[in-house]
């Protein structure tokens, strides 16, 4: 066609409908998988929530002296999540630490002696409930360093490349300006956009729009204030 690089137009457009269908279906497959990955997060936020609001009811139900300790170690432990933790998750810095108050109810319930069939029945409960609040947070933060390896973001980076290096000789000195960048501006938005789902999806947790906010163990802070002060538990 006259002022276009290629004397053949539908077998250029061939090959680019390979390039663009072969990253797409990769990219639509790897997003995807993030998508899984950034619900199990959410997911594992509001389970660990929910059953941190749970054992401060089982703790009320531990050996005398016990309770109130528990207690207080579980809403620091809550607080813990809301605060220095997240942070540490949003900024990737989590790694493989611990939550210190867990360590600390762990010290509290080893030195416990059960002594009546409730209180040993609250600590059978405690305990499978400790495996759950762990499952639960490993879930949350596991996400924290990225889930998608760097050869794949290499990978996609250098399709990326190929496709817009390759759109660069679509140009054609026939059309105007403007239908040139359309047709041309129009591929690189949509491919752009798509990366930077897929970066959100990577490490959603942080400040910006539709990030992972600790809402889940904010509210469960609450209920478990509203409980003790209906209690009369300081």
């Amino acid at each position: 066609p006259e002022g276009s690089w290629f004397r053949d137009g539908d077998r250029a457009a061939g090959v680019f409908g390979v390039l663009a269908t072969g990253f797409s279906v990769l990219l639509g497959f790897i997003i995807f998988l993030a998508f899984q990955a950034y619900d199990d997060t959410r997911a594992g936020a509001e389970a660990e929530a929910a059953v941190v609001a749970q054992m401060v009811q089982t703790a009320q139900l531990m050996p005398a002296g016990s309770s109130d300790r528990l207690t207080a170690e579980l809403v620091c432990y809550g607080r813990s999540v809301v605060g220095t933790e997240w942070d540490a998750v949003a900024s990737g810095r989590m790694q493989d630490s611990v939550n210190p108050w867990g360590a600390e109810m762990f010290r509290t319930v080893a030195a416990l002696q059960p002594s009546t069939d409730t209180e040993q029945s609250a600590y059978d409960r405690w305990m499978d409930q400790t495996s759950q609040r762990q499952e639960a947070r490993n879930d949350r933060v596991h996400t924290a360093e990225g889930i998608i390896p760097t050869p794949l973001w290499l990978a996609l980076y250098l399709i990326c490349g190929v496709i817009f290096g390759f759109l660069l000789f679509f140009a054609d000195s026939g059309e105007g300006a403007f239908t040139q960048a359309v047709l041309m501006g129009s591929v690189t938005v949509v491919i752009t956009v798509l990366m930077l789902l897929l970066g959100f999806f990577d490490n959603p947790h942080g400040e910006g729009i539709g990030g992972l906010q600790p809402t889940a163990m904010e509210r469960s802070l609450r209920i478990v204030d509203a409980q003790l002060d209906a209690l009369g538990v300081s």
